[in-house]
């Protein structure tokens, strides 16, 4: 047995334990890291249908005095909503279409967002534009039960845009004004260039795309949808 090497001032019992500790220091397994990793944000495409947006004013011309909009349906951004209002739209060669739902809340002017084909039966030439930016645009006659509404401007084609968080949109690696493509896997699968990027503090992952892109993709039956960078 090989004898113990002897240490001044310290005792066998004290030479044992600091041994013990550097055996067991040398042993122990290293505590865990947790590695925050970031889930896929959920990404929701939606057809957007015909529809308008009208100023209180023109509800109130509409549909009559005092009246504002009932909600109907939720829509999937928080605080937006189908309402059970609509409208008939007249085009400039006296062609309509009987139906236009009116989204809600009101807004501080009224728009109106229309599919190609749409115009093409109204004999009117729709300019694509983002929502919100109506100035020089064509306008139309809206009617409602209570009266009608001449609207000067107006009347767009909505641009495809993905709406997001800025949380969804350090994810992505873009800004509010960049652009995206939304590429769609199916048997009409197809990629949708130049997506506008609209960020903002509270917006969910959304994509808007028209009835014509909507049923040309068959996005009902689409594989999956996912959303790239351009570069």
């Amino acid at each position: 047995m090989t004898a113990m090497a002897s240490f001044p001032g310290l005792d066998r019992a004290a030479v044992e334990r600091i041994v013990r500790d550097i055996v067991l220091a040398g042993t122990d397994t290293p505590p865990s890291r947790e590695v925050a990793v970031r889930a896929e944000p959920t990404l929701v495409v939606s057809i957007s249908a015909r529809h308008c947006h009208l100023t209180d004013e023109h509800v109130e011309k509409l549909f009559g005095p005092g009246h504002t909009l009932t909600p109907m349906k939720n829509l999937y951004q928080d605080g937006f909503y189908a309402a059970e209002e609509t409208v008939m739209l007249v085009g400039p060669r006296r062609k309509m279409l009987p139906t236009v739902r009116v989204l809600g809340p009101a807004r501080k002017a009224s728009q109106v967002e229309l599919a190609f084909t749409d115009g093409i039966s109204l004999g009117i030439d729709l300019p694509v534009r983002p929502s919100g930016k109506i100035a020089g645009t064509p306008g139309c006659v809206l009617v409602g039960p209570a009266g009608a509404v001449e609207l000067s401007e107006g009347v767009i084609r909505a641009e495809r845009h993905v709406h997001m968080s800025f949380a969804d949109a350090a994810h992505f690696g873009v800004r509010d004004g960049d652009r995206m493509s939304l590429v769609i896997k199916g048997g009409c699968g197809t990629v949708f260039r130049d997506l506008l990027v609209r960020a903002d503090a509270t917006s969910k992952l959304e994509v808007h795309i028209d009835t014509d892109e909507g049923n040309a993709a068959d996005l009902d039956h689409a594989e999956s949808v996912e959303l790239a960078r351009q570069h």
